[in-house]
């Protein structure tokens, strides 16, 4: 049985828990984002760590969206699977997604039409504690006022897999498609800096296969995305890349963040 909304599991810890504190925070990162020189997107890679770590860089992409694509009602989501093992991709199997500043309702059209490719079933187990697509949600309320969301989480399944998945909304009208997904992880700042760089130039390049695990905890939606942008003839533009030793100060073993658009 559908759920009527799927509840925050890290509010509290990613985020504030607070409403309040939470719309305040959001907000002044936003604000605080630079403006860059980038065309409306049809796509997105965002960070999806804490918001004192991440949250500067993946304000980036979402200050840009809401300058830039209004139009948006659809937000199709993708993101690794930390915690759920499971083979496909996966849906929450609920009404809504909810936050502390409300619940963010799910598009079942777009979720009817997803269900439609091999691999994609519906799983609330996979989403119960999963964090990558949730901290995306309370920027997209304050950046877009809420559209409706396809959350698909990606465990053992191939890009190739997950590309047509995500092509079948890439650049379709009032729709953003979204990566989640953190770069290096727990190397020194100036390793993570190499490691992202290359990273980086690769997305860029809109090469998948410059890519592996040790580049990005969301490589399979990452390289789907990539995949789908080179059928789709689209372009990349780096926002920003950091990692945590620039935005929370210890350098001694860090998480890189990239942000990226595609038009």
């Amino acid at each position: 049985m559908e759920r009527r909304a799927r509840p925050p599991a890290v509010a509290g810890a990613f985020y504030p828990a607070d409403p309040a504190r939470l719309r305040a925070e959001v907000a002044a990162l936003l604000a605080a984002a630079a403006s860059p020189a980038a065309p409306p997107p049809a796509a997105l890679i965002v960070p999806h760590a804490g918001y004192a770590y991440s949250g500067p860089v993946a304000a980036t992409a979402f200050a840009l969206l809401s300058c830039t694509r209004p139009d948006v009602r659809r937000v199709v989501m993708v993101g690794p699977s930390h915690f759920a093992w499971f083979d496909g991709l996966a849906l929450p199997g609920a009404r809504a997604l909810a936050t502390p500043l409300g619940e963010v309702p799910v598009d079942g059209e777009a979720e009817a039409r997803a269900r439609r490719y091999p691999g994609v079933e519906v799983s609330p187990l996979a989403h119960a504690r999963e964090h990558s697509l949730e901290v995306q949600l309370p920027f997209l309320q304050l950046a877009l006022a809420g559209p409706g969301v396809v959350a698909l989480l990606c465990g053992q399944v191939a890009a190739e897999q997950a590309a047509p998945v995500v092509e079948e909304f890439l650049g379709e009208e009032g729709t953003l498609v979204l990566v989640s997904s953190d770069l290096s992880h727990y190397l020194s700042h100036a390793e993570a800096r190499r490691t992202d760089e290359a990273t980086a130039a690769a997305i860029e390049r809109l090469d998948p296969g410059g890519l592996d695990h040790d580049s990005a905890c969301g490589l399979v939606g990452v390289q789907a995305l990539l995949l789908a942008d080179r059928r789709r003839g689209l372009a990349a533009t780096r926002l920003d890349l950091r990692n945590s030793g620039d935005t929370a100060g210890d350098r001694r073993q860090v998480v890189g963040y990239g942000a990226f658009a595609f038009a």
